[in-house]
């Protein structure tokens, strides 16, 4: 594989970030957006948190229904109970509706080295509309001029959503609302405009007839999206079998447009591999990876909130060709592994 990963990882874990109040604990840190900032790395870290539960007590904090400006309130059942069905760690269904046992927020951390990260004690974007109410997830952070842009995904009775929020500090940020419908997630926009359009990779997923498969959306102005193109597909027997979508934001080599995405096989096993695109016509594909370039083997991988994941939503492309990449582990903690675009170009057929 041409990822090596950091001696130090884990680099951030529940234990290193703050409740965002008393009664709370963390359960999980993973996920983040990237962006080198200044002399510095910024992550924007998905946290995960629930209430302390009680022995066999079963646990999903939410925004209220019926009002979310009222704030959090918290569902209680009983597991073993005939309406439960626990479904794994992080969902459970009651009465026929489906529940998250923990809401995510979004938290900025930074670090000079990349390495050791100061977490900040509250969050920066919390969930606050009927559209976020099981909570905001899986940051991407793309700089275009003199803002970021972050989509995250919106999780709701609705389905999964993507939403939008620009900053320009990592302070304040202005809500700009849902730009893909449910069930549409891992949105990747592209640091640039394409033929006078902004670009993006998202990845819907339908039902009957639909795969778990990437497409690209133009915009003139990130809110409205169209032209839709199918871009990949999940390829039978292979790593990513079962589905793909993509991972850190697209950067542009001399060779094309480079994306790491991710991939599920049957047994559920999450991997990280790459796409090489064409420069003006990203929805052409012109090689990918046969094989993981980062594949879940670490104990710290292996073994957390959900087992066997490797997740990137985020790498910074360094000016001397070194690739790092930030990734979710076993949807509990942040790592990171480093590589260089040649390596990821030549990983690709």
């Amino acid at each position: 594989m041409p990822m090596i990963r950091f001696d130090d990882n884990p680099l951030i874990t529940p234990a290193d970030v703050k409740p965002s109040r008393p009664d709370f604990e963390v359960v999980c840190v993973f996920n983040a957006g990237v962006i080198r900032l200044g002399g510095e790395i910024l992550l924007l870290l998905r946290v995960a948190e629930r209430p302390r539960p009680q022995p066999g007590e079963l646990l999903a904090p939410m925004l209220c229904p019926d009002d979310p400006s009222k704030g959090l309130e918290v569902l209680r059942v009983r597991s073993g109970s005939p309406d439960v069905e626990e479904i794994d760690s992080r969902v459970f269904k009651y009465q026929g509706s489906t529940y998250l046992t923990s809401i995510s927020h979004l938290r900025p951390a930074r670090s000079k080295d990349g390495r050791n990260f100061t977490v900040a004690d509250t969050p920066a974007v919390f969930p606050a509309c009927r559209e976020e109410e099981f909570g905001i997830e899986d940051p991407r952070i793309t700089r275009i001029g003199d803002r970021f842009y972050v989509n995250y995904s919106a999780i709701s009775r609705m389905g999964i959503s993507t939403g939008l929020a620009v900053t320009r500090d990592f302070v304040t940020y202005e809500r700009m609302g849902i730009i893909f419908v449910p069930d549409n997630r891992d949105v990747t926009v592209f640091p640039e405009k394409i033929g006078g359009l902004y670009v993006c990779y998202h990845r819907p997923v339908s039902g009957m007839f639909g795969r778990a498969d990437m497409w690209l959306a133009t915009s003139p102005d990130l809110l409205r999206w169209g032209d839709h193109k199918y871009v990949a597909g999940t390829r039978p027997g292979m790593w990513d079998c079962r589905r793909i979508g993509g991972g850190a934001v697209p950067f542009r080599t001399s060779k094309g447009w480079l994306e790491i995405y991710h991939g599920v096989d049957d047994a559920q096993r999450y991997c990280l591999g790459a796409m090489l695109a064409d420069g003006e016509r990203p929805e052409r594909i012109i090689a990918r990876s046969p094989a993981p370039v980062l594949s879940p083997e670490a104990p710290y991988e292996r073994e957390g909130f959900f087992g066997n994941v490797v997740f990137t939503c985020g790498a910074v492309a360094e000016p001397d060709g070194r690739v790092i990449v930030y990734y979710g582990a076993a949807d509990w903690c942040v790592a990171a592994a480093e590589t260089t675009i040649d390596e990821l170009l030549a990983s690709v057929r």
